[in-house]
């Protein structure tokens, strides 16, 4: 496994994954959901063993099943370099929500992974532009 562990990944996601304003997902519905909605049977015991390193080889169907609920690839959990533009986007859209620019991370939900860093990139170049001293 790479720098980042999966208890480390999983701790952020459900840190950052979540409705603005409204507290983290209880490990409950997040089991409920994944069982309601993609058929895979897990525990809320099995996610919380894994969100807290007590448990840290689960199988590609857990993975995939977590990822899928939270809205990242599953590469997430496997690979440090998707790790780190997935968080570079979990960061950025913690700012738009922070700056109330709701309504731009609701419709950034939507889009894909590569409209995503095209969003991440345009606003990182209007924030370089206007962060230079007027000519």
């Amino acid at each position: 496994m790479g720098a980042f562990s999966i208890a480390a990944k999983l701790d952020r996601l459900f840190r950052q994954v979540r409705v603005p304003g409204q507290a983290e997902p209880s490990y409950m519905a997040v089991a409920e959901a994944i069982r309601a909605r993609q058929g895979v049977p897990i525990s809320h015991t099995y996610i919380w063993q894994l969100r807290t390193g007590r448990r840290d080889n689960p199988t590609i169907q857990h993975l995939t099943a977590l990822a899928t609920y939270f809205g990242v690839p599953v590469a997430y959990f496997l690979d440090d370099e998707q790790t780190r533009r997935v968080d570079a986007q979990l960061d950025l859209l913690q700012s738009i929500r922070d700056a109330g620019v709701t309504e731009i991370a609701l419709r950034a939900a939507d889009v894909s992974p590569q409209g995503r860093e095209t969003i991440s990139e345009l606003i990182r170049k209007i924030w370089e532009s206007e962060q230079q001293p007027p000519a």
